[in-house]
């Protein structure tokens, strides 16, 4: 009975992809057999994963026995054991793909400049950028935790929470596809950003080109999106508008620090300084739905308060517990 596969190790994988690489080109030095023989013997997992990885190429499975009789392996018979083509021990079931394609899979683990399987996360107060190996820009917002999935046959990013914005390089064979607890979004090269929350809520901003958005209710026909269009989507319903440039350009202010308020409610706002922050900042129900404008810079929390004391008749407390609460003006403030 076939073992189960072993799960993902993106170190150990890259060192076994590396190893059956100086296999496939020939003779180890007296040093790499050493070095091979002290990585087998640290984890009995080594094995089988250079195993599988050996097993990628025809070519390569064939002569490993051949290479131990060589003594271009280590003569150690459970490292021998470990380069046969295990037949009850962990397999990865890759039987049938061409030679060329598993080697081109050894060098993408091996290339330490490809991007393969990497986690990005930002903290409160903190954006980031990166660009990937295909020329694909991706800048993170404030609170932003994704996961991208670069192969030689697919471009995958989990967006689990917060908002990031994708200038994808062209590729037909190969879509972009950007995934959320609420739903994916594919294409093949543009420009647009996606925000999602762990609860389910989705937006879609296009800035370049098109996009395709599947929502992640099953039975939901996707959308198509154009230049200038935005998706607001949760578990109740699905709402697409068209803003102008400049209220494109205004909803990605963040790419440069910034917010633009216009006719934005109080407690819109304050929503979008608290994810920023990471901190609690809320209004009461009698203030919550007065509007306020302007451009603000994001990291500047303090100044952003105090313009709301002087634009409108509210005043800001502060809890002992960290929350800030925005009132009306003349209010007794909250118990400490």
């Amino acid at each position: 009975m076939n073992a189960s596969p072993l799960p993902p190790d993106p170190s150990a994988d890259e060192q076994a992809a590396t190893w059956a690489a100086r296999l496939d080109g020939g003779s180890l030095t007296d040093r790499q057999r050493r070095e091979l023989q002290a990585w087998l013997e640290a984890d009995p997992e080594h094995r089988a994963r250079l195993s599988a990885y050996c097993q990628l190429s025809a070519d390569l499975e064939q002569s490993l026995p051949s290479l131990a009789a060589e003594g271009r392996l280590p003569g150690d018979t459970h490292a021998a054991e470990a380069l046969q083509p295990p037949s009850s021990r962990r397999r990865i079931a890759w039987a049938g793909i061409a030679a060329a394609a598993a080697l081109s899979l050894v060098t993408w683990w091996v290339w330490p400049n490809a991007d393969q399987v990497r986690n990005l996360a930002t903290a409160a107060a903190q954006r980031e950028a990166v660009t990937l190996s295909d020329g694909t820009r991706i800048e993170l917002a404030a609170q932003t935790n994704l996961r991208i999935e670069l192969t030689a046959g697919h471009r995958h990013v989990r967006l689990a929470s917060g908002e990031a914005y994708f200038a994808v390089a062209r590729d037909a064979a190969r879509p972009f596809v950007v995934e959320t607890p609420a739903g994916a979004v594919r294409v093949t090269g543009t420009a647009f950003a996606v925000g999602a929350s762990p609860a389910g809520t989705l937006t879609v901003l296009v800035e370049e080109g098109s996009v395709q958005v599947h929502p992640g209710e099953a039975g939901h026909a996707p959308l198509r999106l154009a230049a200038g269009q935005r998706l607001r989507s949760d578990s109740r319903h699905h709402a697409v508008d068209t803003l102008s440039t400049e209220g494109v350009s205004a909803a990605l202010a963040w790419r440069e620090g910034q917010v633009v308020f216009a006719g934005t409610p109080l407690a819109e706002a304050l929503d979008c300084f608290a994810r920023h922050h990471g901190r609690g900042l809320a209004a009461d129900a009698d203030v919550a739905d007065l509007t306020l404008g302007g451009r603000h810079r994001l990291d500047d929390l303090e100044g952003f308060l105090a313009a709301l004391e002087a634009a409108l008749p509210v005043q800001v407390n502060r809890g002992v517990n960290g929350v800030i609460r925005v009132q009306r003006r003349g209010s007794a403030p909250p118990p400490r």
